[in-house]
């Protein structure tokens, strides 16, 4: 896994699948998503070469249930101490009660989950003691009050983090970085077209500077400008 610092108090941690990331307060810490199956190891061994001490992880807050963003998030819990946060309508499937609706898929989608699916940790999750159900609008205590956003589209119950006192944004899955060139554009594998491109639309009306995503490397300066240039090439839909 790699370690990667995007400011003095935010790093970026990228697995064999998708990243999480590390937001450092004075005193704690929050995580943001949570990585494959059998990545709270990887976690605890990060945070502990930053020179901080895993059980300073007060929160881990997941965007949305997908396997590589909550694989890890109950065994570091366990681990840590730390409460587990997710969006009440994806609750439920982090917390291994239902199934996750599957994706709609586009047809040229369907070779890159395939390869996403192919490089997956295998293993079963080790599934959160609790979770604690966030709704829109909610503010949690970290980054001087992190607004939760729901971005729904590419699950139900699809989160993003805004922190507008250091104009950051945390999008999940609902937008990503092209790897090829870098380029934000609109999260793959919805499960809800339209309604994920209303969320991209919501999150890029949104005052931020710096945004990280699920997928792909953040932008670090000028982050609202890129969001709205992505939403400009889909059709605003007329609601939510």
């Amino acid at each position: 896994m790699d370690v990667v610092e995007i400011l003095p108090h935010l790093h970026l941690l990228r697995f064999s699948v998708g990243q999480a990331y590390l937001w450092s307060d004075e005193g704690e810490l929050t995580l943001i998503d949570a990585g494959p199956v059998g990545s709270g190891a990887s976690i605890a061994e990060a945070i502990t070469s930053l020179g901080r001490d895993p059980a300073a992880v007060r929160r881990i807050v997941l965007t949305h249930f997908h396997e590589d963003h909550v694989g890890g998030a109950g065994e570091f819990a366990a681990m840590s101490g730390a409460e587990v946060l997710a969006h009440r309508l994806d609750a439920p499937v982090v917390r291994g009660d239902i199934p996750g609706p599957p994706p709609v898929f586009e047809d040229w989608e369907r070779p890159i989950h395939a390869e996403v699916v192919r490089q997956l940790p295998h293993g079963d999750i080790h599934r959160p003691a609790g979770v604690t159900e966030l709704g829109d609008g909610d503010v949690l205590g970290f980054g001087a009050g992190a607004l939760v956003v729901h971005a729904p589209g590419h699950t139900d119950g699809s989160i993003a983090l805004h922190l507008p006192e250091h104009g950051a944004l945390f999008t999940g899955d609902a937008v990503a970085a092209s790897p090829v060139d870098g380029a934000v554009m609109l999260g793959l594998f919805n499960v809800d077209r339209a309604r994920a491109v209303y969320s991209l639309h919501r999150l890029a009306a949104l005052d931020v500077d710096v945004a990280c995503f699920g997928h792909g490397d953040p932008v670090i300066g000028q982050a609202g400008a890129a969001l709205r240039r992505s939403a400009d090439k889909y059709a605003a839909p007329g609601r939510g």
